[in-house]
């Protein structure tokens, strides 16, 4: 069933894109008819989210907040379908990267890198990282059901260089380059809501007390390999800007979790810039208020171990 979906679809998702962007375009404004006018995708979660990260602003600029949202998530999808023909000429036209030199002088040092990012403007491009920086990257990246289409996003997201490893597999990946003294970047989007059993610390977002992601931080920590952050602006339909910033090039020497937090202040500083450009369609905020549940839970299980 697998590969008879697959070579139904894929011919399919191959030509539409080899259309001209302006064509794409065009597409992308009917499935935002369809997807915000017709079936409403999401749009409960979308303006939930909103409302809880911007509770000053008055229903009809969550509203517009909204809608911009949804035509730039259109415009992802069909960004999206357009990786699979993207010329190397063209994506280095319409996504640039401001100060690669923030990463490559680390390289230079013999530094591994863990590199933190958010779904904000356009992430899935950022697949031509290796057109600017001087180090191996590596992409996690979420198993997909089909193996067919799985082989194939994975050949399309590594054109360019970058390699991909599953998300299940990425520690071991990270300590596997490690023990053989491999220097490497690894990409690292850090803004999804974690599990609460495997929570480990809790801060503000966007306003909202939420369990927070650490993997980044304590990966770093472990294995002493610097933390960069990068952000990505959309300067307009179609064109994207990435800037980098250095959190920590010594990561034992920091107190815990201060990376995390300076991940999270820069983050939220472009989400308040450019909001529409989010990923709100995702439940970021789905434990939010649960702090006491979560500290209860773990007190109890804590109390429950043998002391030493």
């Amino acid at each position: 069933m697998h590969f008879i979906s697959y070579y139904l679809v894929f011919p399919l998702v191959w030509l539409i894109s080899r259309l001209p962007m302006k064509i794409l375009y065009l597409i992308s404004d009917l499935l935002f008819l369809i997807v915000y006018y017709g079936i409403g995708y999401r749009k409960k979660t979308v303006l939930s989210n909103l409302k809880l990260a911007f509770p000053e602003k008055e229903d009809r600029e969550i509203k517009k907040i909204a809608k911009e949202f949804f035509k730039h998530f259109t415009d992802l999808l069909i960004e999206s379908v357009k990786t699979f023909s993207i010329s190397e000429k063209e994506i280095l036209k319409r996504y640039q990267y401001k100060n690669p030199e923030v990463v490559n002088a680390l390289a230079e040092k013999g530094r591994s890198i863990v590199l933190v990012g958010a779904h904000q403007a356009n992430w899935e491009w950022s697949f031509n990282l290796s057109f600017v920086l001087n180090i191996d990257v590596y992409g996690a990246y979420t198993k997909l059901q089909n193996p067919y289409f799985e082989n194939k996003i994975k050949q399309v997201r590594t054109k360019f260089g970058v390699k991909g490893v599953k998300t299940s597999e990425t520690v071991k990946k990270i300590h596997t380059n490690h023990q053989n003294n491999k220097q490497a970047l690894y990409l690292l989007l850090s803004d999804q809501s974690p599990m609460l059993h495997k929570t480990h610390y809790w801060s503000e977002f966007m306003g909202v007390n939420v369990p927070i992601h650490t993997g980044a931080e304590m990966l770093a920590k472990k294995y002493d390999f610097s933390v960069v952050n990068y952000t990505t602006k959309k300067i307009k339909r179609g064109y994207y800007e990435t800037e980098f910033t250095l959190l920590c090039e010594e990561p034992k020497e920091i107190e815990n979790y201060d990376i995390t937090d300076q991940y999270l202040a820069i983050t939220e500083r472009a989400i308040r810039e450019q909001p529409s450009f989010y990923l709100w369609s995702h439940k970021r905020f789905k434990h939010a208020n649960k702090y006491r549940e979560w500290l209860e839970k773990n007190s109890k299980k804590n109390s429950k171990k043998k002391p030493r």
